[in-house]
Formats: structure tokens, sequence, C-alpha cells
């Protein structure tokens, strides 16, 4: 299974002994494909660094960078599907060129993808993702 991680999620997975962290524990047992562009690795270093500090978010991002399930997409086309938070486009575009199973993410932004059929792309909140890693 391929995810596309939104960084409000990382920031909840990451933390040992966060309830979450399961999500993480299993991205590094390789129980699914974490897929990410260059957009979104700079932005997860920006969000940590400043939620955490910069030596998590060095050590994350290099974990990110040297782990064998981290598919490394490099989209040449921009869909932008959502109007809301064009931000939140560099998600999309990654899952949509991945074919990813889904993007998991908290942010009702992402609910504007529902009234597409192509591209068709599926959106899972933390919670439900949590539940998925814990059944594989």
């Amino acid at each position: 299974m391929k995810i596309v991680l939104d960084t409000n999620c990382l920031v909840s997975v990451i933390m040992p002994g966060s309830y979450n962290n399961d999500v993480w524990q299993a991205f590094r047992n390789v129980k699914y494909v974490l897929c990410v562009t260059n957009e979104i690795l700079f932005e997860y270093h920006e969000i940590l660094a400043k939620r955490y500090n910069n030596l998590i978010a060095n050590t994350v991002l290099k974990e990110l960078i040297e782990s064998p399930n981290v598919e490394h997409i490099n989209p040449t086309f921009r869909f932008n599907l959502i109007t809301a938070d064009p931000d939140d486009n560099k998600s999309v575009d990654c899952a949509v060129i991945a074919g990813a199973t889904y993007i998991v993410s908290n942010d009702r932004h992402f609910r504007e993808l529902d009234r597409y059929d192509f591209p068709k792309v599926d959106v899972c909140n933390l919670s439900e993702f949590h539940d998925i890693v814990r059944s594989l």
C-alpha cells in the first residue's frame, strides 16, 4: 500500500509514546510505502523544525531519505484540484502520480476531492489509517 502522509499527521506520529506512533513504527517496519516529493520533504522539515527543533527535523528527513520504503515522486503535471488551500495540491499531485492508495490527512480541505471522479484520490484521516495499520 502506498500513501501520502500530510504534514499534520507526520507531526502526530513521529513522537514515541504518542497514540498514533504505531503508524510511524509500521513505516519503519516497511508495512507501507510513503510517497513524497521535494516540496513535501521541504514542508516536513519546515514544520518539524518549528514544532520541535532542527535536530528532530533533520533526523526524520534523513530517515525518510534513506528508507527503502519511500518512493520519491517528481510530478510533471499540476492537477490543482484543491482551491480552498492550494498548498495542499502538492500532496494530491504526489498521490495521483504515485498511484497512492490514500492521502492520510486530518485537513478538511482534502474533502474537496470527493467531488472528482477523475483523478480519483481517496483520503482517510489519521485515526482511520491508524486502524488500517494495526490490522496489517
